[in-house]
């Protein structure tokens, strides 16, 4: 997996307007810099004194943290002496609040304490691919921890993938087909291969999973032998609650029969239908996807992947709908705790269909907006873009910029400069 695992130079948080815990000055009890050279994801954050607590830390400073979850997608926390699945809650608790509890699960997961759950229960031996976690679902939470207990002898890292930075890498094309005819997912519950529908359900009360399916537009299907067939259309895109982005956000991918490792893949087929595999994907309309295309996606997904290797009592911190992730596979014991918190509906994040092109520009001018040389330069790309957004709908231009000012606001005086000048031009069309 691409990333260089040297760090940059460190980040002054003390311009972001760091509240201390103690009476330190802003900016002296923790150091902070991407993990990677070549990759804003993650943030490692690491304490610069001895003995700091992360939850003290944290809980004063809430709206720094978040800030920069949406500017890296993810943070790592290392190096604050985290050893027990009580200080990852005490964490959560200071950065977000209560973990929400998520019922129609894909993968099978273990409660260590109250809602921290084990990690994925997968064979050590077979890789996990990159997925946004319960995107197929209805609802999904926005924020994703992960604490390394015990980290396994070789292997087993987390891989993450920028969700902002795959699209861009996905063909026009592919984009507009999906956001025409949206995606299908069949899952087949069963008690020999994947989970039985009891145990995705948490309950054995027929008439509860069909009120579940029906709130959550699944369809129901009774096969002989107490066995249960769903399946669901859903859009590919989603909006992002906080920045107002339209996001890359689906499990056709990670459903996909094609996408497991080949020899998982041919004893299922082998012995399988392919109406009766476990999980698979199609356009909405109902017609297969074609090979290229899967791999296509694949491919997107891979090319912005980076392995993060895990040393005990790291916690790492994902906003779900900007970063998928995945799981190297292993040799030894691997104990990675998980959390999920800050439910996000479909309907809150209901996007209507925009051009690609739209998206596109979208980023193109975040990107732009983030960096603090060549002003003048940057100044005219971004001047460009903003008239080719006019140019292609100037409502949707007019709602990102309020995105932008509300949720993406940089604190350096270019930044928010940039900023006003957008606003201008915009109210000037």
């Amino acid at each position: 997996m691409p990333g260089d695992n040297s760090p940059t130079k460190e980040a002054n948080f003390g311009s972001y307007g760091v509240r201390p815990a103690t009476g330190v000055s802003p900016g002296t009890l923790v150091k902070a810099a991407p993990l990677f050279q070549d990759r804003n994801l993650p943030l490692l954050i690491e304490p610069a004194v001895e003995g700091l607590s992360l939850p003290a830390w944290a809980e004063p400073n809430r709206a720094l943290l978040n800030d920069q979850l949406l500017r890296h997608g993810g943070l790592l926390f290392r190096g604050f002496d985290l050893q027990k699945p009580s200080d990852m809650e005490e964490v959560i608790q200071a950065i977000l609040g209560k973990l929400p509890e998520f019922r129609e699960a894909s993968m099978l997961r273990e409660s260590v304490a109250g809602r921290i759950y084990a990690g994925t229960a997968y064979p050590p031996d077979s890789p996990i691919f990159v997925r946004n976690e319960s995107s197929y679902a209805n609802q999904w939470p926005l924020k994703i921890f992960l604490f390394c207990l015990e980290p396994p002898i070789a292997g087993g890292e987390t891989y993450i993938a920028d969700i902002r930075r795959v699209l861009r890498h996905i063909k026009p094309e592919i984009r507009e087909r999906f956001t025409r005819k949206g995606w299908m997912y069949i899952r087949n519950f069963e008690n020999d291969f994947g989970l039985s529908w009891q145990m995705a359900f948490q309950t054995s009360d027929r008439a509860e999973v069909e009120a579940h399916c029906a709130k959550n537009d699944i369809k129901v299907e009774w096969r002989e032998g107490n066995r249960l067939r769903t399946h669901a259309v859903r859009s590919v895109f989603a909006r992002h609650p906080k920045t107002g982005e339209s996001l890359w956000f689906n499990h056709v991918t990670f459903f996909n029969i094609s996408t497991l490792e080949p020899v998982v893949r041919e004893a299922l087929m082998s012995t399988l239908n392919e109406s009766e595999l476990p999980t698979n994907t199609y356009y909405g309309d109902g017609l297969p996807i074609e090979p290229e295309v899967m791999e296509h996606l694949r491919e997107a997904y891979r090319r912005e992947t980076v392995s993060v290797s895990w040393k005990k009592g790291d916690l790492l911190l994902l906003d779900n709908m900007l970063v998928a992730y995945g799981r190297a596979s292993f040799t030894g014991s691997r104990k990675v705790l998980v959390g999920m918190v800050e439910t996000v509906t479909r309907e809150e994040a209901t996007t209507q269909p925009v051009s690609s092109e739209i998206s596109m520009l979208y980023l193109e001018i975040r990107d732009l907006i983030a960096q603090s040389s060549h002003e003048a330069e940057v100044r005219r790309e971004i001047d460009q873009k903003l008239q080719r957004l006019r140019t292609l709908q100037e409502a949707e231009a007019e709602e990102l910029e309020r995105h932008f000012e509300e949720r993406l606001r940089l604190k350096s005086g270019a930044g928010w400069a940039h900023l006003q000048r957008i606003k201008e031009r915009l109210g000037d069309a």
